[in-house]
Formats: C-alpha cells, sequence, structure tokens
C-alpha cells in the first residue's frame, strides 16, 4: 500500500500534476479529473485546497516559475549580468505557453479577471531578476539612468515572452546575444 501523502508533499504532487496537466492539454483541457488521476488522489482532496480550476492552474503556473528563479548576482559587468538574466527567464518559457493557454481560454470569463489581474496574481510575492541588475549597471556608470523609460526597461522581457508566445519554444542563446547588443545596449548605454 502506497505511504499517505500529507501537507507540503501532498501539495506539491498536486502542483506538478497540474502541471502536466495544464502543459499538456491547455487550460481549456485541464481538469479536475485529470489532476487527480494524475496525483493519484480524488477530486475532494483538490478542492479543500483550491476553490476552483482557474486558482489552481495559477498555483501550477506561480510553482512552476519558482523552480526557475531569474535572480542574477553582481558579475561585475551589466552585458555578463544581463546575458545570464536571458538564459534564467528562457528557462521559464513553458511557463510562458501555459500562461498563453489561460489567455486563449474561458479563463476571463470564469474568473471576470483581466490579463492584468492575471499577471498580478502570477507575479505576486515574486522577486523581480531585471531591476537589480539595471540599478547595478547605473551604479557602475555603465547605463545612464535618463535612457531607462519604461518601456525600455522591460524591453527584453517583452522580446523573450513575444518570441516564447510565437514560438511555444525559448529565444536561442545567440538571438538573445542579439538583442542585448545590438538592442538593448545602445538604448541605455551613456552616449
Amino acid at each position: 500500500m502506497a505511504e499517505r501523502r500529507r501537507g507540503a508533499a501532498l501539495e506539491r504532487a498536486l502542483l506538478e500534476a497540474a502541471w502536466e496537466e495544464l502543459s499538456e492539454r491547455g487550460y481549456a483541457g485541464m481538469t479536475m479529473d485529470g489532476i487527480a488521476a494524475r496525483a493519484g488522489t480524488s477530486r475532494p482532496v483538490i478542492a479543500r485546497r483550491w476553490e476552483n480550476k482557474a486558482d489552481l492552474a495559477i498555483a501550477a503556473i506561480r510553482h512552476q516559475m519558482k523552480a526557475y528563479p531569474s535572480e542574477v548576482g553582481d558579475l561585475g559587468d551589466l552585458r555578463s549580468e544581463l546575458l545570464e538574466y536571458m538564459e534564467l527567464i528562457s528557462k521559464r518559457t513553458m511557463a510562458l505557453a501555459a500562461i498563453f493557454s489561460v489567455f486563449a481560454s474561458e479563463y476571463f470569463q470564469e474568473t471576470g479577471n483581466t490579463p492584468s489581474d492575471l499577471r498580478s496574481s502570477l507575479s505576486a510575492g515574486q522577486t523581480q531578476g531585471l531591476p537589480p541588475i539595471l540599478e547595478r549597471g547605473v551604479k557602475r556608470g555603465e547605463i545612464d539612468p535618463q535612457k531607462l523609460i519604461p518601456a525600455i526597461e522591460t524591453l527584453l522581457l517583452d522580446l523573450t515572452r513575444q518570441y516564447a508566445i510565437m514560438t511555444f519554444s525559448p529565444p536561442p542563446a545567440d538571438l538573445r546575444e542579439i538583442w542585448v547588443d545590438s538592442i538593448f545596449l545602445p538604448l541605455v548605454r551613456k552616449s
């Protein structure tokens, strides 16, 4: 007889089963029965933790994103830190594909949420990896702070997100390097 899981072990198994269901079937095809079967448990066990499919989907995506942190330590130069950051966020592209399936589904009718609400739900409690890199770049004199307008600050993440949504794959390393060297750095460096 299998050992009964409880607490954090059970929640982790449920979130991983929900992630598998979401990434294989998309939000529209994700079912509580499918998740229960994958986790080797029952629907009531899931219902005690999450009120509905939408809450569980968000929790599963957040759980997956935590497995791929995007914080980069001080490497001494802006370019190295940006390339490391791009590598880390590229590992999150499967979560971006799952998020896209939520966007393309009935999630918003079910919940009454907006895309902005979804983004807030997913980013709640997450640390942001890029702002510290940009702050260090300003302190080291590698970035002109006057050039860090909101559209530029998010450009690398926006390019990665767009690529992932359009291809359901991470941008390759050579493309990420082009984005950093040919687009981002020329926009933020001191003249």
